[in-house]
């Protein structure tokens, strides 16, 4: 029996009238602790179980809004060619792809967004997953975007906060999804070589391909509690191993104890723990003045 449809719901229409519509998505059940939240208190809240503090995923546009200071703007991507190889597995990948589009928000072009602006202040680059689009995989227009991201970042001498949320590598496109991983690499070294702050903000989940190139390359890797990391999943590494994996595996407590990352930071602190870094890393405190001989 399912106690929120069988009994809540018919309770709510006999306080308001049996004519009175309620929404079915008035709650949402956390998928850690089960308790049941009202939407606006859930929203409210960063989307953060009030019960248990589970970090439930943010949709990318929202995550911008919650890193950037108000008044910043997105970035038009390249777009790149569609369906090159021409894949199809249960059913056409333009089909995929119309599909996810059509799901997407207006002027979405693909699993990763870009806004520039500032944060604390500072001038700064977000580069955002949306895992709702295909899983977050990374094929060329994730690549192009992420190259752009830093591109611009380095014109506006700014620093660039990389927020994954992805499954790996988009495997409609082959070895063309696979080649992103250098070009990202490449990207991130030229913004060392510009002495520009990289910042990654590890979400729920970060796995595959993307884990395992410019997602654990930042000057500080933040993660949120409990998000998921790594690059293959606990069953394959288990069956390969043949052993029982630690309590925790591939969490971001268990990166953290084991020094993958450098913090985990709740979803309502991040900003000011982005803003204080990046004031650290762009505004060094000036050298005092040596007394005269």
């Amino acid at each position: 029996m399912n106690w929120l449809t069988n009994y809540v719901r018919p309770k709510i229409r006999t306080l308001l009238g049996s004519t009175a519509e309620v929404p079915d998505n008035l709650w949402h059940k956390c998928p850690s602790c089960g308790a049941m939240i009202f939407h606006k208190e859930l929203e409210a809240n960063l989307r953060v179980c009030t019960h248990c503090g589970h970090h439930l995923r943010l949709d990318a546009r929202r995550r911008v809004d919650l890193l950037l200071d108000p008044g910043h703007q997105s970035l038009d991507l390249p777009r790149p060619l569609v369906d090159p190889l021409k894949f199809r597995d249960t059913k056409k990948y333009t089909d995929r792809l119309k599909e996810a589009h059509a799901k997407a928000p207006d002027g979405q072009q693909d699993a990763l967004i870009v806004a520039a602006g500032t944060c604390g202040g500072l001038p700064a680059v977000a580069a955002v997953f949306d895992f709702s689009f295909l899983g977050g995989s990374m094929g060329m227009a994730v690549g192009d975007g992420f190259v752009a991201a830093a591109e611009a970042a380095i014109a506006r001498e700014a620093a660039l906060i990389a927020v994954p949320a992805s499954g790996g590598a988009r495997m409609q496109e082959g070895i063309l999804s696979l080649m992103q991983m250098p070009r990202s690499i490449i990207a991130v070294q030229r913004l060392r070589e510009a002495g520009l702050p990289y910042i990654v903000l590890l979400t729920d989940p970060t796995t595959g391909g993307v884990s395992a190139s410019f997602a654990m390359l930042g000057d500080i890797q933040i993660a949120e509690p409990g998000a998921l990391i790594g690059f293959a999943g606990q069953r394959v590494i288990e069956e390969t191993i043949r052993e029982k994996l630690p309590e925790g595996f591939q969490r971001a407590e268990y990166l953290l104890d084991h020094g993958m990352v450098d913090m985990v930071v709740p979803r309502a602190e991040l900003k000011p723990t982005i803003a204080r870094l990046l004031t650290l890393l762009m505004r060094p405190v000036p050298q005092a003045a040596l007394p005269a001989a």
